[in-house]
């Protein structure tokens, strides 16, 4: 973990202080957050792919591969 037990109470604290829609907004902008990350990753370690790749390569990552229909 990066963040002390204490900062990470405080954190807690606060977040239970807001509403349901304050949070729900809060996980939007954290999802946002995460896949643009990962999105920046993929264009990092692939600078050849064109965005379809990119896109095609976080749903891998996400969801997994498909498996081949038997």
């Amino acid at each position: 973990m990066d963040t002390s037990p204490q900062a990470s109470a405080v954190q807690l604290a606060l977040y239970r202080k807001l509403d349901s829609r304050a949070r729900a907004r809060i996980a939007v902008e954290l999802s946002d957050a995460v896949r643009e990350t990962a999105l920046a990753g993929i264009r990092r370690r692939h600078p050849e792919y064109n965005d379809e790749e990119v896109w095609r390569d976080l749903r891998i990552i996400l969801y997994g591969r498909a498996r081949e229909q038997d």
